[in-house]
């Protein structure tokens, strides 16, 4: 049995990160998956692992890892298997720069769509005293109240509008980035593709209007590139909701 225990959701966004470089890095691991929307990730038995309550977390012997980003990279140095940093140091930090960018800048605002559209209305279906209590046992306060938020549809109009200038600006930028090279921030695959790839998978079918074939000719020529990578199709194997029948419309709209 592999020592690496990755607790982890869906293969997207921040869960996908470490699985998908786990995969590409050809290490083993158990996964563990956490169901986001049954609030798995804030019952005893994950807050013993991760007293946050935040997901992905991996355990790699004795030692506990948070943070997706952190994650990757960590598996990146710790492991075999080919390099998904670039050497050049200009390179290096290009990427970073990228990984940075969709973390603290554009990941949110997708984020924020997601849990206004899918995640919200997936979950208040629940029963609302039992959904109370669910959140109350959310460790960190910001949390809770992007929970209720998702919940109760009341994202304010002011914040959307801000994540969708954002998510127009995001799209832009990587479209020009792209048609510089053929992967982003370097001329090799890297750890940057994986964390964009991961929140931009189906930008076709959940932004329309701002990215496809003639809107965004680099990037869906860099997606159909990524999605053709065999650690990207056995990591989304492994998912279990619509999100990974998403992943199979797009995978059959890029042909």
């Amino acid at each position: 049995m592999s020592d690496i225990t990755l607790y982890h959701w869906e293969p997207n966004a921040n869960s996908g990160k470490p699985m998908l470089a786990l995969m590409e890095k050809g290490v083993p691991f158990t996964s563990h998956y956490i169901d986001m929307l049954a609030f798995d990730q804030h019952k005893p038995d994950y807050l013993a692992v991760n007293p946050q309550g935040t997901i992905p977390a991996m355990t790699h012997g004795d030692r506990v890892l948070v943070e997706s980003t952190a994650i990757m990279e960590y598996v990146n140095d710790a492991f075999a298997g080919p390099d998904l940093m670039p050497g050049d140091a200009q390179d290096r930090w290009r990427v970073r720069w990228w990984m940075k960018f969709m973390d603290q800048w554009l990941g949110p605002s997708f984020s924020m769509i997601g849990w206004s559209v899918f995640v919200g209305p997936m979950v208040r279906k629940r029963d609302p005293e039992e959904l109370a209590a669910a959140i109350d046992r959310i460790p960190l306060p910001e949390r809770r109240i992007a929970w209720r938020k998702a919940i109760n549809g009341s994202f304010g109009e002011a914040e959307l509008a801000e994540s969708r200038r954002r998510v127009a600006l995001g799209i832009a930028l990587l479209e020009a980035e792209l048609g510089k090279r053929d992967y982003v921030g370097s001329d090799s695959y890297s750890l940057a593709d994986i964390n964009i790839f991961n929140s931009t998978y189906s930008l076709p079918l959940s932004q329309p209007d701002l990215a496809g074939r003639d809107k965004t000719p680099n990037i869906m020529r860099w997606l159909k590139r990524v999605y053709q990578r065999e650690a990207v199709a056995k990591t989304w194997a492994m998912g279990r909701t619509d999100l990974a029948h998403r992943y199979s419309l797009i995978m059959e709209g890029i042909d």
